[in-house]
């Protein structure tokens, strides 16, 4: 993040007036369509931070994404961004806003990086496991595939990260044939 200060400001500004005119949770809908927009189109982001094209061209192409699919808030507030020309940091207002909103809720964002895709009802099991064994009330669940896990689980929330990967478990093997601890114990 470029300006995660900034970022943060507009971002509850978008909370505040959300909520006055009773449609954050549709807003909340709103930023995460905008989001995945930004996260599928590298040119989408670039044409946002492009100071070669004009403000009246990048709100005729936003209203052409969205196509009335988010609401007069919304609206209001990029056409906003993009009068005061600061929709060069949308993506990032999109990203303080979520979390935000996920603070505002009490929802915490928990990753689950597995060797192999995983099952709805196991999904289901460990958002159950989370809750109950970290004491949190709300838990969004994303998963995510990385092969060279090999096997086991990564499981990330609230800055903690729980490792029970085969990959981990091979590093520490090598770690300790690199130290030589079995020869040291031997003397």
């Amino acid at each position: 993040m470029l300006h995660p200060r900034l970022a943060g400001r507009y971002a509850k500004g978008l909370i505040d007036l959300a909520k006055e005119h009773h449609q954050l949770e549709q807003v909340q809908t709103d930023m995460l369509l905008l989001q995945s927009v930004c996260k599928q189109s590298r040119e989408f982001v670039l044409l946002l931070r492009s100071p070669v094209i004009h403000g009246d061209k990048k709100s005729d192409i936003i209203d052409a994404i969205t196509k009335n699919n988010i609401s007069s808030v919304t609206t209001a507030f990029t056409k906003l961004l993009i009068k005061k020309g600061r929709e060069n940091i949308l993506p990032e207002i999109i990203h303080a806003f979520i979390e935000q909103y996920y603070h505002l809720k009490g929802i915490h964002k928990v990753k689950l990086t597995t060797a192999e895709p995983v099952s709805d009802t196991l999904k289901k099991a460990i958002e159950e496991k989370v809750k109950k064994d970290a004491g949190l009330p709300e838990v969004e669940l994303e998963t995510m595939v990385k092969k060279e896990l090999i096997g086991g689980f990564v499981l990330e929330f609230d800055n903690k990260l729980v490792d029970a990967s085969i990959l981990r478990d091979l590093k520490d093997i090598q770690k300790q044939f690199r130290s030589n601890i079995y020869i040291r114990n031997i003397r």
